[in-house]
């Protein structure tokens, strides 16, 4: 799943599609009205943020109403963070590293 949100995210008017419903539920109409595209082409970026998990669908009658699925950018993130994890541990472990070697090089001569 996150190689389809991020993979999702990488278009950019799925990122606009993104911020229209990020604190609100919208028709797929009402967020085709904020583009200069097909409604049909607004309904495929629509699938495919589903799909990557990004968005939520509710039907009510005959309208769907998309919104935001924070579970989502969770896992996201929480994806996207280790990479940052790992390069503070990298970095953490480098510094200790330049540490030991200049309190070697001191004592060396010191002697």
């Amino acid at each position: 799943m996150i190689e389809k949100s991020i993979q999702a995210i990488t278009e950019p008017r799925r990122r606009d599609i993104l911020h229209l419903v990020r604190d609100r539920e919208l028709t797929s109409s009402a967020i085709a009205s904020h583009f200069d595209i097909s409604a049909p082409a607004i309904s495929q970026h629509l699938k495919v943020l589903e799909e990557a998990g990004l968005v939520v669908v509710r039907r009510a009658g005959t309208k769907r109403f998309y919104g935001l699925r924070r579970e989502g950018f969770a896992e996201l993130m929480q994806y996207l963070g280790s990479f940052w994890d790992d390069s503070l541990l990298r970095l953490k472990e480098a510094a200790e590293e330049e540490e030991k070697k200049r309190r070697q090089s001191d004592d060396i001569h010191q002697q």
